[in-house]
Formats: C-alpha cells, sequence, structure tokens
C-alpha cells in the first residue's frame, strides 16, 4: 500500500495569513493553478481511492488531482482542519495580529502547551481522529495492494505523520507547516508503515503561502 498525503492548494486567506480551521474557505486562483501542476505531476500514479476533508478547499484539490480517473472521492469528517473556534478569520501573523489570546502564539512554537479557546480543538484531539483514520486505513485488509491519496489541511496531515514520527506533542511541527499541495508518501509493507517522501513541491516554491514565510 502507499498512501500520498497532500494539504490543500492556496486559499484568500493563506495569503492574508488568516486562521481557517473549520472555515470553508475555496481555493483561490493560484492554488488551483498549483493543485493542476501537482496533479500533471502526478498523473501517473495509479491512484484507486480518494479520502478527503469535506472542506471545500480540501475537496476542490482532490477533484483537480483525481483528473480523468474514473475513481471515487471519498470525504470523510476526520480529516477536517483544526478547529480554532473563534478565532477563525483572524490574523496570525508578525504585522497584522488579531488574536486576543498572547498563548495562542504556543500553537506554532510550543504545541504541547497549546490551550485552544473555547469551542476550538485541542491538537491532542486533532491526532486522535487522525491516528484513527490512518490506522483504519493501514489495518483494513482491501487496501493492502492500493495506491491513496488522502486531501487534507496542514495540521491534518501532521497529524497523519505524526502517529509515526513523534512520541511527544512538542515535536508536532517539527519541519514546519507543510507548503499548499505539498505531497507526503507513506508506504506500507506487512502492516509497518514507513514515511518516504515528506511536503515535496512540484511547482515554483516562489509560489507558495505560509504561515512562516
Amino acid at each position: 500500500m502507499r498512501i500520498y498525503l497532500i494539504r490543500h492548494g492556496e486559499t484568500e486567506w493563506n495569503t492574508k495569513r488568516l486562521l481557517q480551521g473549520a472555515t470553508d474557505i475555496p481555493l483561490n486562483e493560484n492554488g488551483i493553478e498549483v493543485a493542476k501542476i501537482t496533479s500533471e505531476a502526478l498523473k501517473e500514479v495509479p491512484f484507486d481511492v480518494i479520502y478527503t476533508s469535506p472542506l471545500a478547499r480540501a475537496v476542490q484539490t482532490a477533484e483537480i488531482l483525481r483528473g480523468e480517473r474514473k475513481i471515487p472521492i471519498v470525504r470523510d469528517d476526520r480529516l477536517k482542519e483544526i478547529s480554532f473556534g473563534p478565532y477563525e478569520g483572524l490574523c496570525c501573523s508578525k504585522e497584522g495580529y488579531s488574536i486576543p489570546d498572547p498563548g495562542f502564539v504556543k500553537f506554532f512554537s510550543d504545541p504541547g502547551h497549546y490551550t485552544p479557546p473555547e469551542g476550538g480543538e485541542s491538537i491532542a484531539e486533532l491526532c486522535v481522529r487522525t491516528t484513527d483514520f490512518l490506522t483504519e486505513l493501514i489495518e483494513n485488509p482491501d487496501n493492502q495492494d492500493k495506491t491513496i491519496l488522502v486531501s487534507g489541511h496542514g495540521a491534518v496531515v501532521k497529524g497523519l505523520l505524526s502517529s509515526l514520527t513523534i512520541t511527544d506533542l512538542k515535536d508536532f511541527w517539527n519541519g514546519g507547516v507543510h507548503k499548499n499541495c505539498g505531497v507526503s508518501i507513506i508506504e506500507v509493507e506487512q502492516g509497518e508503515a514507513r514515511i518516504v517522501q515528506e511536503n515535496v513541491i512540484y511547482y515554483d516554491q516562489k509560489r507558495s503561502s505560509n504561515y512562516f514565510e
């Protein structure tokens, strides 16, 4: 089994450094273009099925990556982005920072001690649902010979990978937030999973937009 993980393409909120979370924001023009470039780069990959977050930006990315393949796209709520509750739509960059809780910066800088706002979701809670999804995928005998694409979000992709790479939440963001349309690959043999590629992009990096840039 080979599992391809992709973060969705760029949105307008990405370019403005606004927290998206569970808010349903579509791809912008650049996001559509980099998804198309990525789709072209992966056109020979024999995907059997695509799983996606139900949020529009991930679904659009999944549809573009599917291309002409006659394969299903399955929406799964466990792949939704982490919820920031009332902070969604607020700016998290140094310039224009508008989040009222100064402790929110721990989300990126000290994830082991991040406390979500009321109505938001903790990183630990995210890891539970993403690990549940990945474990179910890997342990399903029907998937053993399949090539699967999973379309998700920045924190979701890190959550999926974390079950294979980290033992402490302080290391959650090791390597940083994946770039839009960054592709990672998990290879599974005899039930053992290993990461063979992480956060590779197939377009000019000048077109990427991330919170740390």
